[in-house]
């Protein structure tokens, strides 16, 4: 009977997610490709503007670049000097941003619909109209390398993840920082900025994503005015970055000033974008699995050791397997007071252990895929997260259309795959394993306040 009682809402919420209003694509003759979702519950809409380049497109010497980038992008064309920009879609009474990912650089403005002519006009312009001035350079930098200090190497497990992931990836462009290693922002010059922005901001290498209250035939006729002038680039393919076998256990430890100890634990495991098709359920195995670890209050690390044994102030577990290159599953943790981190390692290992050995039950799965796809209903009512969806998707390479095979690939893995993925993948010879030692904090030196805010 409690299979029953999960099974309708499910059904209802699978239903209810392909009910969703259909996308429609466009392609400009210059490449750009322009994705249209329609929701009229407000007089609202989001355009968001997503380019292939990110931290993993990067190479030595010049890590943290497409963020500066991205900074610099608000530094005036030669249509908008520095600060029309914000002044306009101020005025406009819009919300505006930007984030730099591993994968991807993406822009976004969200507005009254009738208004979207006033960000399209905007966006287009500093696809190719950037000055970069020297002297805005070097203030930016600046402001990256305040950034840098605040959010990593002044927060100890910011510092160790950092750590973690150099220590996890040998080869993989994912063992850089997306803001940069400082050596290697001490050292960028605008002409690099310009030769990167020249390679990657092009029409044909960008995807242009509208969410909201509009209609995609008059979205397409404002894509042509604005965006189609635009000339393509000659894109270059990028060589493979694949990381090399790992031949064992990966064992680290970081030492800054901080008041308790953090553990990182990583398995290596696959994307979707390189899986074999026989394989490709292996995802979204893994994704469920994360969920009956850290899926809410009722989840197994909540449940287990943070309230029953009380041995973990907080801990989480999440999977990376929507990107353009393989990545990590990873659990972390902080233990409650008096707590040894060995002792936090050994729970964490011994609930590894326990998925390998033993299969999730029907109950407790119908549960996690309940929670899953709530989540994923609850976040499709906002417009941003719908952009913000079909941009990634589309942008690393797995295509839009995946977001409707989501709930239906959820629905359909079994007790058997959780635990094949689990005995496949987590192995201690994939295994890497980051702790922080905590050092005395200087209490004369208080932390300042961030300068770096846009």
């Amino acid at each position: 009977m409690m299979g029953l009682s999960w099974v309708m809402p499910l059904s209802h919420a699978a239903e209810r997610i392909q009910a969703a209003e259909p996308i429609h694509e466009f392609n400009l003759n210059n490449g750009l490709k322009i994705l249209v979702k329609q929701d009229k519950r407000a007089p609202v809409v989001v355009s968001q503007l997503w380019y292939k380049v990110g931290s993993s497109y990067e190479h030595g010497g010049i890590t943290g670049i497409s963020h500066v980038v991205e900074h610099m992008m608000f530094k005036g064309t030669q249509k908008y000097p520095t600060g029309e920009f914000n002044r306009i879609i101020g005025e406009n009474g819009a919300e505006d941003n930007a984030f730099t990912g591993q994968d991807y650089t993406a822009y976004y403005q969200v507005l009254a619909n009738d208004r979207l002519a006033v960000a399209m006009e905007l966006e287009s312009d500093r696809v190719r109209g950037l000055t970069l001035p020297p002297d805005e350079f070097k203030k930016e930098l600046k402001v990256v390398q305040e950034e840098r200090r605040w959010r990593t190497e002044d927060d100890p497990n910011a510092l160790t993840y950092e750590q973690f992931m150099a220590a996890a990836f040998v080869n993989s462009p994912y063992h850089n920082p997306v803001i940069g290693w400082m050596t290697d922002l001490e050292n960028l010059q605008v002409e690099d900025l310009r030769a990167w922005y020249e390679r990657w901001y092009a029409p044909n290498n960008a995807v242009l994503v509208v969410v909201g209250d509009v209609e995609p035939a008059q979205v397409l006729e404002l894509a042509k005015k604005y965006y189609e002038p635009l000339k393509r680039s000659d894109l270059l393919p990028q060589k493979p970055q694949t990381e090399t076998v790992q031949k064992g256990l990966r064992t680290i430890q970081v030492k800054a000033p901080a008041e308790v100890p953090y553990i990182m634990l990583g398995y290596k495991t696959p994307a979707l974008i390189n899986s074999k098709p026989e394989d490709s359920w292996e995802p979204y195995a893994l994704e469920v699995l994360a969920s009956i670890l850290d899926g809410g209050s009722s989840s197994r690390l909540s449940r287990e050791l943070v309230r029953g044994k009380e041995l973990v102030a907080s801990a989480s577990a999440w999977y990376n397997g929507f990107g353009r290159m393989p990545h990590l599953f990873v659990m972390n943790g902080t233990p409650a007071k008096d707590v040894k981190i060995d002792t936090v390692k050994a729970e964490l290992l011994a609930q590894v252990e326990r998925l390998r050995k033993e299969p999730v039950s029907k109950e407790e799965l119908a549960r996690v895929k309940a929670q899953v796809i709530a989540s994923e209903i609850y976040e499709r009512d906002s417009i941003q997260h719908q952009a913000t969806v079909l941009g990634s998707l589309e942008t690393v390479g797995l295509g839009y259309k995946l977001m409707d095979d989501y709930v239906d690939k959820i629905l359909a893995i079994t007790p058997e795959q959780i635990q094949q993925v689990a005995t496949k993948y987590f192995i201690e010879d994939q295994l890497t394993i980051a702790e922080l030692l905590p050092q005395p904090i200087d209490r004369s030196k208080p932390r300042a306040a961030p300068n770096f805010v846009r």
